[in-house]
């Protein structure tokens, strides 16, 4: 049966993860804490991964509950301590030493700053998905892939690709329902050049793109529907809150249900 294996929070967008073993679903189907705070540049341009890979370099831990991070500059002999509602200014003075430009922290409280903020919900993949994906990669295991993928939620207890379900024709809608909660999937998530790289030293896997490509065409299920998949550099699933849904509450261990219906 299938059911919640991990949620994972990424307080600042770009830094490190948290594991937690509940989580609160906002109003925009976003979850609590997840992508909160994002770091900008003069221009009002994220700097991420996918611009900056220095970033890479940076190892952070949050405490949630007390809303603090402990954020190690390399090179530096031990990590410095900040409080996220107190202490914006001076974490953001410190990212722009070590980034070599100014910087400024911005929050969103109400969805975060996702990638696609036409689809704000978690992030979707299984278990058994970076498992089989990490297999494509000699030195890689399942926890650098799920480092590299940074997906919100994993489903346990499930096959490989099994979230590819997610997202059917134009016409239909497939609802994950996770505990009292649920999403609808909108589409396989388009990588970018972060998953090439080592999330700790920003090395890039040789062909790593060309290699993932190749094999998640191989094994796209028959079943999926292919024209989601102008090029196959995808993985893991977007979704967004069901309209009828409200906040609840995401436990490990919920029982997770999947039912179609029609738009």
């Amino acid at each position: 049966m299938p059911y919640l294996a991990k949620i994972l929070l990424y307080p600042i967008k770009s830094l490190d993860g948290v594991e937690v073993e509940q989580a609160r679903v906002l109003t925009s189907g976003a979850l609590e804490y997840d992508r909160e705070f994002a770091i900008f540049d003069g221009q009002g341009k994220f700097v991420n991964g996918k611009r900056n890979g220095k970033i890479h370099l940076l190892r952070s831990q949050f405490d949630i509950l007390n809303r603090t991070i402990s954020l190690q500059i390399p090179q530096q002999d031990s990590p410095r301590m900040f409080d996220l509602d107190e202490e914006q200014p001076a974490l953001a003075a410190t990212l722009s030493d070590f980034l070599g430009f100014a910087v400024t922290l911005a929050r969103n409280p109400v969805m975060g700053f996702p990638d696609d903020t036409h689809s704000p919900g978690p992030t979707v993949i299984s278990t058994a998905t970076l498992t089989e994906v990490a297999s494509w990669f000699p030195g890689l295991s399942v926890d650098d892939m799920r480092r590299r993928i940074r997906a919100n939620i994993e489903i346990g207890g499930v096959p490989p690709f099994w979230e590819d379900q997610l997202f059917s024709k134009p016409s239909d809608t497939v609802c994950l329902r996770v505990g009292d909660v649920s999403w609808f999937g909108v589409n396989p998530c388009q990588r970018c050049v972060v998953p090439t790289r080592n999330p700790d030293s920003g090395a890039a896997y040789p062909n790593f793109q060309k290699i993932f490509v190749q094999q998640r065409q191989a094994t796209l299920p028959e079943w999926v529907d292919s024209s989601y998949f102008n090029h196959f550099y995808r993985l893991s699933v977007n979704t967004r809150l069901a309209l009828s849904a409200s906040e609840g509450i995401l436990q490990i261990g919920n029982k997770i249900d999947i039912f179609s219906r029609k738009m």
